[in-house]
């Protein structure tokens, strides 16, 4: 039956990740399996700094923090991008719409944000080790947890507000998998140039100036380490460091490239390419990158199996 016999006019029309070609399912089935292994690797990294003393440190407090904002970002893109492909239904209402814009864009700032913060946790354990219990102490570590959330909820709010004010014309044909600021801004009817002026601005803010302290602060790292004595103190710090940069890395080299150009600039195509890149792929990504390198957690996965098959 027709997918426009069941939409309202206020219902927008997602197209979805694929081209509905004969590698689709093959395809969807990659998708849900990368999904699956985000959901169980963060899941699992969360129950580890539950269940090891040894990982009640502000380090692992923040990366609890990341692998819950993943499990968010995946939660609100990818069920109903599954459901929409498997029914055929295609559709979305605006208030579905608006709450998957709403927790992308908090999700995003927040995690942009908190990536920064993280990034000061490493420059103080390694070049001010004597003054981290007082300069990164539980209060301290909260404050910045939770400042962090708090821009992301301030941004997305703006974003809503702005987005689902403009008039929207035509089929509100969306050609994307869910409902992304830059793709909702090609069908409007308004002019919405001093808008994406404002998103530029805003990325400036929330993703320059958190990727800015985060390079200030490796740069003092790697002149510190530069400087160590000990080989495996060396060792250790470059090995925490790296793993950090490569999430800056996949994280904010997907937001810039859509968020940082006019939507105008990019095709739809590209525009999913990069956004399953920092909804599906990182997610999966993150808890391996901070874990396979990481002596703490391979011990405190060893031990928790252990625990288990006692």
């Amino acid at each position: 039956m027709d997918v426009w016999n069941h939409t309202s006019l206020s219902d927008f029309i997602l197209f979805g990740l694929f081209s509905y070609s004969p590698y689709d399912f093959f395809l969807f089935s990659l998708v849900l399996l990368a999904s699956a292994t985000a959901l169980a690797g963060n899941i699992l990294f969360l129950l580890l700094i539950q269940a090891d003393r040894c990982l009640h440190t502000p380090m692992y407090f923040f990366l609890s923090q990341v692998s819950i904002m993943d499990l968010i970002m995946m939660g609100t893109v990818v069920p109903k991008m599954a459901a929409n492909f498997l029914s055929g239904s295609k559709f979305i209402s605006r208030g579905g719409c608006a709450t998957q814009v709403f927790l992308v864009v908090m999700v995003g700032s927040a995690e942009c944000s908190l990536l920064a913060v993280m990034a000061y946790d490493r420059y103080v354990a390694v070049c001010h080790p004597l003054r981290y219990p007082v300069l990164m102490n539980w209060k301290a570590c909260c404050l910045m947890a939770f400042a962090s959330w708090m821009v992301g909820v301030t941004d997305s709010v703006i974003y809503v507000g702005m987005v689902f004010s403009f008039p929207y014309c035509g089929s509100l044909q969306v050609d994307h998998f869910f409902c992304e600021v830059p793709t909702l801004l090609r069908l409007s009817c308004a002019d919405t140039s001093l808008f994406q002026d404002l998103i530029y601005a805003c990325c400036v803010v929330m993703m320059l100036l958190p990727l800015g302290v985060v390079v200030a602060s490796y740069a003092r790292i790697l002149m510190a380490v530069i400087n160590m004595p000990s080989t495996e103190g060396k060792q250790k710090a470059l090995t925490t460091c790296s793993s950090h940069l490569t999430v800056v890395g996949l994280y904010y080299g997907g937001g810039l490239f859509n968020y940082m150009q006019k939507a105008s600039a990019r095709t739809p195509a590209e525009d999913r390419a990069i956004s399953t890149f920092y909804t599906i792929v990182a997610p999966m990504l993150n808890p391996l990158i901070y874990s396979l390198r990481n002596r703490e957690v391979m011990r405190a996965f060893k031990k928790v199996l252990g625990t288990w098959r006692v």
